[in-house]
C-alpha cells in the first residue's frame, strides 16, 4: 500500500509491504504537488479576503503616521494602548517556530519535523507584523531609526533604559537567527523543486534561492552544522526575547505591573499562543491539501500536549498574580486587581481565564488532542484569550495608577479595532502565499522520519509474529 493511500483515521501507520524507496517517493510527490498541481479553490478563498484586510492594515497605519497616534484612544493615563498590546501578542505567535526548530531539534523529537517549516515562516511573518507596532507607536514614524545605536554628528544616543531599545535589539536579532534558520534549512527543498520544475523560469527562480546546492555530502555536512549551531543560539532567544517584553512591564513601578514572574510567565504564555496558531495551520494543512499520513494524528496530540503544559504554567502565572496582590496587601494593587475582577475590565479578564485556563483542561482527553476540530476550537480559544491578557496587562493595568483622581477606562475607537483585526491580513496574506510556493514539511526530514517509522513498525509486526 502507497504512503498517499493510508486512510484518513489510520494515517499514523504504514503498512509493512512499503518499501523505503516507495516512502521516500511518495512523501517527495505529496509535498511537491502543492507547488505544481492546480490551486485549490480554498486557497483563493482564502488569499482574496486576507489581501483585503491587508490593504486595511496598510490604511490604518497609513492614517496613524500622517494624523497621529491621537486617532487610538491614548489618553492619560493610558498612554500604551493597542500597538503596545498587539507587539506583545504577535511576538508570542511567533515564538513556537523557533521552539520547535530549536528546542525540539536539540531533544532529538523527529516529530518536529512535522510543524518546523511552516512553523518558522509563522515566526518570521509575526515577526514582520510586531516590529511595526512599537514603530509608528513612537507617533514619528520617520525617526525610527533613532532607536539605533548609529553614529551621528550630534553625539544623539539612544536611552538604553527605554523598553524600546530593548525591543529594537531584542526583536532584530531575533528576526535574523530566526531567518537564518529558516532559509537554510529550506535549500535542498528548493533544490528538490528546482529539479522538478518543467519551465525554465520557474527552474531559474528557484535555482537562485537554491544556491547551486547539489545535494552532496558535504553539503549535507555543512547544513547539519550550521543548523544544530543555530539551534544552540535559537535556544536562548526564545526564552531572552519575551523575557525582555515581559521585563518592559516589570521594570514600570506600576501597580499590576511589578512582579517578577512576569519574564517566564510572558516566555510560557508566547509559546503556548504561538503552539495555538501552528495546530490551527497544522489542522488546515492536513485537510485542505490531504497530508494526513505527513501530518498524523500523534503528531497533533504531540503539539496538543506542550499546550497543555504551557497552558498550565500560564494558568499558575494568573494565581500567582492574584496571590502576589494579596501578600503585597497595597492597596494600589487591590484596586488594580478588583477593576480586573469586578470592575470594568472583568468581562476581559473572565473570558480570558475562560480561554486560557479552563478550555485548555479539555486537553487532558485523548480524545479531544486527537480531534482536528476540537484541535481548532481550542487553538481559537486560546489565541483570543491570549490577545485579552495582553489587554488586561497593558491598558487595564495603566488604568490605575497610584494617584486616584487620575484613575481612568480605556475606550476603543474604530482606529483601535482596525489595529487589532487587520495585521492578520498581512499575516495570513503571507502565509497563504508560502503555502503555495515554498514547500510547507521539509522533504528530507520528513522522509527519514517515515522510513524510521515504518522500519520500526514491520520490525515490532514480524516480531510479534
Amino acid at each position: 500500500m502507497a504512503l498517499e493511500n493510508v486512510p484518513y483515521q489510520s494515517g499514523d501507520q504504514y503498512d509493512e509491504t512499503d518499501s523505503p524507496w516507495q516512502v521516500v517517493g511518495s512523501v517527495t510527490e505529496k509535498i511537491s504537488s502543492v507547488i505544481f498541481s492546480g490551486t485549490p479553490l480554498w486557497w483563493w478563498l482564502c488569499i482574496i479576503p486576507s489581501s483585503l484586510l491587508m490593504l486595511v492594515f496598510f490604511f490604518t497605519l497609513g492614517s496613524v503616521a500622517i494624523r497621529g497616534t491621537g486617532l487610538w484612544g491614548l489618553k492619560m493615563p493610558e498612554v500604551w494602548g493597542m500597538a503596545i498590546v498587539n507587539l506583545v501578542f504577535w511576538i508570542g505567535i511567533g515564538h513556537a517556530g523557533t521552539f520547535i526548530s530549536a528546542f525540539l531539534l536539540l531533544m532529538r523529537q523527529h516529530w518536529r519535523s512535522t510543524f518546523s517549516r511552516f512553523a518558522e515562516a509563522m515566526t518570521l511573518f509575526a515577526l514582520a507584523v510586531a516590529g511595526l507596532m512599537p514603530i509608528f507607536h513612537l507617533g514619528r514614524v520617520e525617526m525610527f531609526y533613532w532607536l539605533a545605536p548609529y553614529p551621528n554628528s550630534m553625539w544623539l544616543n539612544p536611552q538604553f533604559r527605554s523598553p524600546l531599545i530593548w525591543d529594537f535589539f531584542a526583536i532584530s536579532t531575533y528576526g535574523l537567527v530566526s531567518l537564518l534558520f529558516w532559509y537554510i534549512d529550506l535549500v535542498p527543498d528548493l533544490a528538490a523543486m528546482r529539479d522538478k520544475a518543467k519551465k525554465n523560469w520557474v527552474k531559474f527562480a528557484y535555482g537562485i534561492f537554491a544556491m547551486g546546492w547539489r545535494g552532496d555530502s558535504a553539503h549535507w555536512a555543512g547544513l547539519h552544522r550550521v543548523t544544530y549551531l543555530l539551534a544552540v543560539l535559537a535556544a536562548p532567544l526564545v526564552i531572552s526575547v519575551h523575557s525582555i517584553v515581559g521585563m518592559d512591564f516589570a521594570i514600570g513601578n506600576l501597580p499590576g505591573w511589578h512582579h517578577t514572574i512576569f519574564p517566564p510567565f510572558f516566555v510560557a504564555g508566547a509559546v503556548y499562543s504561538g503552539f495555538a496558531m501552528v495546530m490551527i495551520f497544522g489542522v488546515i494543512l492536513r485537510s485542505g491539501l490531504g497530508m494526513q499520513e505527513l501530518i498524523p494524528l500523534r503528531h497533533l496530540d504531540n503539539a496538543a500536549k506542550l499546550m497543555l503544559i504551557t497552558g498550565l504554567l500560564v494558568t499558575y502565572g494568573y494565581m500567582v498574580e492574584l496571590f502576589g496582590a494579596w501578600y503585597k496587601a497595597d492597596i494600589h494593587e487591590i484596586e488594580t486587581v478588583l477593576g480586573r475582577v469586578i470592575g470594568p475590565y472583568a468581562p476581559a479578564f473572565w473570558g480570558m481565564i475562560i480561554c486560557n485556563a479552563v478550555i485548555i483542561q479539555a486537553f487532558w482527553f485523548k480524545s479531544v488532542r486527537r480531534n482536528p476540530l476540537f484541535l481548532v476550537i481550542v487553538s481559537v480559544a486560546i489565541l483570543i484569550g491570549m490577545w485579552l491578557e495582553r489587554f488586561i496587562i497593558v491598558p487595564a493595568s495603566l488604568s490605575y495608577p497610584y494617584q486616584e483622581s487620575m484613575f481612568s477606562t480605556w475606550e476603543f475607537t474604530v482606529w483601535d479595532i482596525l489595529t487589532v483585526i487587520s495585521p492578520f491580513g498581512l499575516f495570513l496574506t503571507a502565509m497563504f502565499l508560502f503555502i503555495r510556493f515554498v514547500p510547507i514539511i521539509p522533504i528530507s526530514e520528513k522522509q527519514t522520519d517515515v522510513i524510521d517509522e515504518a522500519t520500526a513498525m514491520r520490525e515490532a509486526r514480524e516480531g510479534s509474529h
